[in-house]
């Protein structure tokens, strides 16, 4: 209890920094990078991957978006895994549309 007989109060949030330059920089090239898809097999899944790994540490906003694209792009491969299979079944053709 605080002196006056109220309940204790909550301790203050700190205030946080918005992303420097660089940080939003790299989490842009997370999101990008999904686009190497087109080029090399997996690339939408690797390129975000790789550059997550590498500042997760250093940014944590890079780290948030890191963790958003790679969530989008694994999501993305498992639907278009499962509409792959369901089209040989013929029961997905619509899923095509």
């Amino acid at each position: 209890m605080s002196q006056n007989g109220n309940a204790p109060e909550a301790p203050a949030k700190p205030v946080e920094q918005p992303p420097s330059k660089d940080a939003k920089t790299f989490g842009m090239l997370c999101h990008l990078l999904a686009f190497a898809g087109f080029v090399i097999p997996l690339g939408n899944i690797i390129g975000p991957l790789v550059i997550w790994l590498m500042k997760k540490d250093e940014f944590p906003f890079v780290d948030d978006q890191g963790k958003e694209s790679l969530n989008f792009q694994i999501s993305l491969l498992i639907y278009a895994l499962i509409s792959g299979i369901l089209v040989v079944v013929v029961i997905g053709i619509f899923l095509l549309i």
